[in-house]
């Protein structure tokens, strides 16, 4: 499994790659009035509108402005593509499978953690794009781009 690692504060995490459609530079926002609070607003992304989510205020890190350094990574989950505020990635890893530990294994109810890699660098934890956002949240994003 090919996984993209990106950071914040300084902390290593990782999408599967075949969630992940690009990474660009940091953008100015749109707002997105009655969205969820873990949406920052919407980028307009070559005419496709995508709703860009503060992975700080959902992994409970401290919050900062968005810099002109960050980057944003467009994911699709099964049922929306996603931009993720990161301070940047790092690259594309295939560690082997025997590197790659069930969330489960690590620590039972992880939430939106799918797994744990190892690494050269130390363990990196694999995200569940899916199970990122609430299925309310999702219900009221979509609500909120129908009206914008």
């Amino acid at each position: 499994m090919q996984l993209l690692i990106f950071t914040l504060d300084d902390q290593r995490y990782a999408l599967r790659l075949d969630h992940v459609k690009r990474v660009v530079r940091a953008a100015a926002l749109t707002q997105l009035p009655k969205a969820p609070d873990v949406v920052m607003g919407i980028l307009d992304l070559h005419g496709e509108i995508v709703p860009v989510i503060n992975l700080r205020r959902r992994f409970r890190l401290p919050e900062r402005p968005v810099a002109l350094s960050d980057q944003f990574v467009i994911a699709r989950t099964g049922r929306l593509t996603l931009a993720l505020v990161v301070d940047g990635s790092e690259g594309v890893i295939e560690p082997p499978a025997a590197d790659i530990l069930a969330a489960d294994e690590v620590v039972a109810g992880a939430g939106f953690v799918a797994g744990v890699a190892r690494t050269t660098d130390g363990l990196v934890l694999i995200h569940d794009l899916d199970a990122l956002l609430f299925p309310h949240e999702e219900e009221q994003i979509a609500a909120a781009l129908e009206r914008a």
